[in-house]
């Protein structure tokens, strides 16, 4: 099975609430096996999905938007 790892840079989350907000929006993605985010409190944090297929930009950023931040 092939994976899709895409990379986004997250804007605003400060904590580990910020952190576990943007995982579990992103995980109820469709074909979202795992997400992990390196936190860096107050700044741009990077944000590895990985995915069974190609992820809609779009609903990246829905979902980022949902947990209450932004994408860089």
């Amino acid at each position: 099975m092939n994976e899709t790892i895409t990379t986004i840079t997250v804007a605003g989350m400060t904590c580990g609430h910020c952190e576990a907000s943007v995982k579990e929006e992103l995980s109820a993605l469709p074909g979202v096996s795992a997400v992990a985010v390196e936190l860096n409190p107050g700044a741009d944090s990077p944000v590895t999905i990985t995915s069974t297929a190609p992820l809609d930009p779009t609903a990246v950023e829905a979902a980022v938007a949902e947990a209450g931040y932004s994408v860089r």
